[in-house]
């Protein structure tokens, strides 16, 4: 395959495709998204299979296990997608929304208009649900596709595409309007950020090195989070029924996503107190605890001797593992 001339027709077909999404009315883009959800619901089996196909290939790579449970979609997971289809076609369409007018001294009325942006390109890690997100939400708002998946996710990536194009084709909207990249190049990735005549716009999600790679080399606008480096902060007068929930829930529900709690601060007035349950809770959970020496001082005074005393390269690090680092603070300032 030739990459530069395969992302080039993607690009042309995008471009083709998003001036048709973008005068393409509400029920027309609403009926695409539910068409989507139906025959994602339908072909579950399909997708929990192809989903098998790529953890088998990245058990076999030893791909880490934050990855792996990116990876992972279940017949949750799957509802959830449709789910989460249906919720953006019950939305309100924002396109030819007009706000903030204004009368200028001449006399002339100024505001503003949402339009479309045209073609967003869209690079992403691991979890196949971004595929439908991505997808849902530029139906949505008029605007063309262009997606590339993880290279551990291209079965069940390729599965979900051309759900969307059902979808996409039953609500009588070009199929080229969400289109997922088909080869597993990295060399895609390079075209696709800098094919400036036919996208609009690139969005990156996944880790910190990708995020990294796309806003150096991009040739385009770069739309782009980096750390998802969460923080829990215990103050001085927090319920601490309701903050060991919240640090349960942030931190040890799923460690792989970008929401999950990375640090733990505490106000010295409760540390005492609160940290040895805290830590009791943690460690019960396998989670590793690497602390600063009030932390660790604290913790060893109640028994919990696993501890570990943190540098200050643990306060600036997304674990994506069974690790927080902990760090004993004045209070909120």
């Amino acid at each position: 395959m030739n990459i530069q001339i395969y992302m080039h027709n993607i690009g042309i077909e995008a471009r083709k495709a998003s001036r048709t999404m973008a005068s393409a009315d509400t029920i027309q883009k609403n009926n695409a998204l539910n068409a989507i959800a139906k025959a994602i619901l339908r072909e579950k089996d399909v997708l929990l299979a192809a989903n098998k196909l790529d953890l088998d290939a990245a058990c076999a790579n030893g791909l880490e296990p934050a990855m792996l449970d990116r990876l992972a979609i279940s017949e949750k997971t799957i509802a959830s997608m449709a789910e989460g289809l249906m919720q953006i076609a019950n939305l309100a369409d924002p396109i030819g929304e007009m706000t903030d007018f204004k009368y200028m001294p001449s006399g002339i009325q100024i505001g503003k208009m949402r339009v479309p942006l045209g073609v967003i390109g869209i690079i992403y890690e691991a979890r196949p649900n971004v595929t439908v997100d991505a997808a849902g939400l530029c139906i949505k708002s008029g605007n063309a596709a262009i997606l590339r998946g993880g290279s551990e996710a291209i079965h069940c990536n390729q599965a979900l595409a051309k759900l969307v194009h059902e979808g996409l084709k039953e609500a009588g909207l070009p199929t080229t309007a969400v289109q997922v990249v088909e080869t597993t190049d990295r060399a895609a990735v390079g075209e696709l950020i800098t094919m400036k005549q036919y996208v609009d716009v690139i969005v990156p999600r996944g880790g910190k090195g990708l995020i990294e790679r796309i806003s150096n080399d991009a040739r385009i606008p770069v739309i782009k989070h980096l750390d998802g480096n969460c923080h829990v902060y215990i103050d001085d007068d927090a319920d601490f029924d309701k903050a060991l929930r919240i640090l349960e829930n942030s931190k040890t529900q799923r460690l792989g996503t970008c929401n999950t709690a990375e640090s733990l601060l505490i106000a010295r007035s409760v540390a005492k107190e609160m940290l040895p349950k805290l830590a009791d809770m943690l460690t019960s959970h396998g989670i590793e605890i690497r602390g600063c020496a009030e932390t660790c001082a604290l913790v060893k005074q109640a028994g919990f001797t696993d501890v570990k005393l943190a540098t200050e390269e643990d306060f600036y690090t997304e674990y994506l593992a069974a690790i927080i680092s902990c760090k004993v603070v004045s209070g909120l300032d």
